[in-house]
């Protein structure tokens, strides 16, 4: 069996992201305009909710940045690939095998865009846990130190340079876990992500180089957990 290596991932992404162009800009104008709302292509970045300056431990220019290009990017990419798809189902001679390059951007930036927003929506807190959600982590992982502790180990297996730590309400076990999400396209399928952690080294290098850790401790003190217990309570409801 061949192993998938990071290097084979990236590889693919490539490979996807060429399909994607394949797929012509002019298709996209002739069938963009007539667009069901599920290909609309229409989607608006959201505005930080926090002053980025007055964080603790992430500067300005770091989350500047993240936001500014990496998000914003995968709300632009996700725009067009939409439209694309919209153009794709107009012509009935479209190639299956350049439509399953679209869906597959279609996913990774959806889950891009989603995990992003539950990432920086969550910032801007004081970091100190409590509500529903604080006792739900104690009962379910003994205590509130030991799920902070299994959430901290499952981000740091991520410090390599790509992917998602994920606390996250599964709505099939009714359970609260730590998901390894190796990118954006990775996750409990019927999961509620109440906490993005993202482990992509954009996150961080610019601050920490390669001192993943630090990164981690200065993201915990930001959380905003006014905004995770919020999310429990309609994930459980």
């Amino acid at each position: 069996m061949t192993n998938v290596t990071r290097r084979n991932a990236l590889a693919a992404a490539g490979a996807g992201a060429a399909i994607v162009s394949l797929a012509g800009s002019s298709a996209v104008a002739q069938g963009a305009a007539a667009a069901a709302p599920a290909f609309a292509g229409q989607h608006q970045p959201r505005p930080l909710k926090f002053d980025p300056a007055k964080l603790t431990g992430l500067s300005e220019k770091l989350i500047t940045s993240h936001w500014q290009n990496n998000y914003q990017g995968s709300v632009k990419g996700l725009n067009t690939v939409e439209q694309k798809l919209a153009a794709a189902m107009a012509d009935k001679d479209f190639p299956p095998l350049i439509y399953s390059g679209l869906k597959r951007e279609e996913l990774h930036r959806t889950g891009s865009v989603v995990l992003h927003e539950n990432y920086f929506d969550t910032l801007g807190g004081n970091g100190k846990p409590a509500g529903d959600v604080a006792r739900a982590l104690a009962a379910a992982f003994g205590s509130f130190d030991a799920w902070e502790a299994e959430f901290r180990r499952t981000a740091m297996a991520l410090s390599g340079g790509s992917g998602w730590a994920i606390l996250t309400w599964n709505r099939h076990t009714k359970s609260l876990h730590n998901y390894w999400a190796w990118d954006h396209m990775h996750g409990a399928v019927t999961g509620a992500p109440l906490i993005a952690l993202d482990m992509y080294e954009h996150a961080f290098h610019m601050d920490y180089g390669s001192a993943a850790a630090k990164y981690v401790d200065a993201v915990m003190t930001n959380l905003d957990w006014e905004i995770v217990d919020a999310r429990y309570r309609a994930a459980v409801a």
